[in-house]
């Protein structure tokens, strides 16, 4: 038997958790504290037991933490890598972490475990494992490549293994899965193929792991919604051998829906929890599952979505619920048959007919024990039998694909929407796929036919992308369809930087005419009227936002021609100088996905009038982020502070010498460059600030006499 108990939330400090979720939730030396680390530039200390954050660090703007922080269970200290390289260690005092102790290394580092009764482990991307003290003594030492070309580590895990440590972490490489165990005791490496058997299309999407006396029992979850068991033995009866194979085997069939992004934890020896939705509904659900009977043993309803992630700690389940860390309490007891068959019976309502949640016995391994129903059974299965033998059906995918290629662009979208209303099939992914394919091969042979609508209802389905079907991009572009182009920037992953580029071309150059006759998603852009804006500035004028004033230079060392610029400058920048069509299609291509090294070529391409146009509406996006104290805009999905300064950067570093020159951007350049210098002298005094209470601390600490008192006063300025 199995029960989740009320859940409680985190909700004092937001997390910047991205498209991906968080990097990782670490256990500290205290058991009731947690490092969170967000896929940005933050880590969290939370307290579970009083339900709130002791500490928070951040790296600096430009860094990116690559892997979850940890801790140092014999030091208490806090251990991270930014940057794949950069590592970081500190403590609760440390406030700063540009301040604190740093090592470059010389490969960048997958993961770094850390267990109670041993030294913190560094896992490189190339598969070598370094100790934490070794590797600090030697930071740019040589580590050697363990793991092939184009081999990939997708999951990883620590264990103490009668008192010695041993890591575990699965690679993938071309659809293949290997296993490698490294045990430090002895210094031995074994490498093991993992042997999907008859699933081999289907995508592992989590693994977990137990440990057992002679085994690592290592669990899968696939994208057919089936848990998979393989058992990997701890001491391989010979250690010398080379790819050496384990063989998986079903242990939970069809427990949640294989289209979605599915997690997997075990509990204990007999359950299992299960973050995902099941197959009869659609919105996700925490399971927790025995695996010993094969049964289900509670269910709770996650409305607001999760990332896919999910974490266990003692007798806590931490996962996003939404855009907030949820953490779940839970408790396991000893698996009894008449306890998960009790379980079944009294959680169905009466009158209602449902699936049973269990293995049937007789059905799937085919014994007959003299059940009364067994002989119905039989003939219905044998009638079943001789009506698929005699009408054979062909798929409704192949069915779909046919019409394709020849009826009209509306009955194909009829089909379409029928075939997606019918049950999803393991192949969904490919099948969707297929069909994308077809159409776009159609319409190059076919100039005049374009099923704009059926396309769109693919891209939604969220399992396309770019390197599926490169060229529905380039038919959209050739018939300068902006919303299907947004749409498709929206939803793939892996758009090239010329074809964004390219998108972003067209977004500028159309005319104002044509977008307003065009269906744009409007999301990501509030309201940008002129005549509220002026209202606004109009009622803050004195108020200084986010320490700087259109109106006024904050800092005593700013150049006298920056003081006398243009009196039009803060007309140009109080009212938005696109209309919000265009505005909406330029906040996807901020939130696309991009590589500085590549994008930047293809900026130097993009003319110097729409390059200003494009840095106008960046430098009006940056002061509506300053009119509040949170920094973000308004609307839903709009594009970060961070995006926005990304772009900024990039469009000067890739057309300075061109933007210099147009007469037009000069204002906006002597714009940019005050507001950086004031933001120096809010820093600089703010530094003033810190030294200044660290110094009345310094003071207070030295005082231990408390019979006797005095009143300073601590002049800042």
């Amino acid at each position: 038997m199995a029960a989740l108990e009320e859940e409680f939330t985190f909700s004092a400090v937001p997390l910047g958790a991205g498209p991906d979720g968080l990097l990782g939730v670490e256990q500290c030396d205290k058991t009731d504290q947690f490092l969170i680390t967000d896929s940005g530039r933050t880590v969290i200390l939370y307290k579970v037991s009083d339900q709130k954050p002791l500490g928070s660090w951040s790296v600096k703007q430009g860094q990116v933490i690559t892997c979850p922080a940890v801790c140092n269970f014999q030091t208490g200290e806090y251990i991270v890598v930014h940057d794949s390289k950069v590592l970081r260690l500190w403590t609760n005092e440390d406030v700063n972490l540009d301040k604190v102790f740093k090592a470059t290394l010389s490969a960048e580092v997958y993961r770094i475990h850390s267990i109670p009764g041993t030294e913190p482990l560094v896992l490189f991307k190339e598969g070598a494992v370094r100790g934490l003290e070794a590797l600090l003594a030697e930071p740019q030492q040589k580590i050697e490549t363990v793991i092939s070309d184009e081999e990939v580590i997708k999951w990883t895990k620590f264990f103490m293994v009668f008192r010695h440590p041993a890591l575990i972490f699965i690679t993938e490489k071309h659809g293949n899965y290997f296993a490698y165990v490294q045990k430090f005791n002895s210094s031995v490496l074994s490498k093991y193929t993992l042997f999907l058997g008859k699933e081999e299309k289907s995508v592992i999407q989590s693994f977990t792991a137990s440990l057992d006396r002679k085994f690592i029992s290592l669990m899968s979850l696939s994208s057919d919604g089936c848990i998979y068991e393989t058992l990997i033995p701890i001491h391989p009866s010979d250690p010398e051998k080379q790819h050496q194979r384990v063989v998986r085997s079903l242990l939970l069939k069809t427990v949640v829906s294989g289209n979605a992004q599915n997690a997997l934890s075990v509990l204990d020896q007999d359950h299992v929890a299960v973050l995902g939705p099941p197959l009869p509904a659609s919105k996700e659900c925490l399971s927790i599952w025995n695996t010993k009977f094969q049964t289900l043993q509670i269910s709770k309803e996650l409305p607001q979505g999760t990332s896919g992630q999910l974490w266990y700690y003692g007798e806590h389940l931490f996962m996003l619920h939404g855009k907030i860390l949820t953490v779940i309490p839970y408790k396991c007891e000893m698996s009894s048959l008449a306890g998960a068959l009790g379980k079944l019976k009294h959680g169905q309502d009466p009158g209602t007919r449902t699936m049973p949640h269990f293995v049937n016995w007789e059905t799937s391994q085919g014994y007959g024990l003299g059940s009364k129903n067994s002989e119905p059974s039989k003939r219905i299965l044998r009638r079943r039998t001789i009506e698929a033998s005699v009408q054979p059906e062909v798929p409704a995918s192949q069915q779909l694909l046919s019409t394709i290629k020849k009826d009209s662009e509306k009955h194909i979208e009829m089909e379409l929407r029928k075939f997606l209303a019918t049950k999803r099939t393991p192949d969904f992914h490919t099948v969707i796929g297929d069909i994308a394919i077809g159409l776009l091969g159609r319409c190059k042979t076919e100039p005049s036919f374009y099923p704009r609508n059926s396309l769109m209802q693919l891209i939604q389905m969220h399992v396309l992308s770019y390197s599926l079907c490169p060229g529905l991009m380039e038919v959209a572009l050739e018939k300068t369809d902006v919303q299907m182009l947004q749409l498709c920037l929206q939803h793939f992953p892996d758009i090239p930087e010329a074809v964004t580029c390219a998108c972003l071309k067209m977004f500028l150059s159309i005319g104002d005419d044509s977008l307003q006759e065009t269906d744009v998603n409007m999301e990501s852009v509030s309201d940008y009227s002129d005549a509220v804006q002026d209202e606004k500035m109009e009622e803050q004028m004195g108020i200084l936002q986010n320490g700087f004033n259109p109106e006024e230079d904050n800092c005593g060392n700013c150049d006298k021609e920056l003081s006398e610029k243009p009196q039009n400058t803060i007309e140009e920048t109080t009212s938005c100088p696109v209309i919000p069509k265009r505005a909406a299609l330029l906040n996807a291509v901020l939130h696309s996905a991009y590589s500085e090294s590549f994008l930047l070529p293809h900026l130097k391409d993009i003319p110097a009038q729409h390059i200003t146009l494009f840095l106008q509406y960046l430098y009006f996006l940056y002061l509506k982020c300053n009119e509040n104290a949170t920094m973000t805009l308004p609307g839903i999905h709009p594009p970060t502070l961070n995006q926005i300064m990304d772009w900024i950067c990039l469009l000067l570093d890739a057309n300075f010498t061109v933007v210099v020159m147009i007469p037009e951007a000069k204002s906006l350049l002597l714009s940019l460059y005050k507001f950086v210098k004031s933001q120096i002298c809010i820093c600089s005094e703010l530094n003033k600030i810190e030294v200044s209470f660290r110094e009345l601390q310094k003071l207070n600490q030295e005082k231990n006499n408390r019979e006797l008192y005095s009143i300073e006063v601590l002049e800042l300025f």
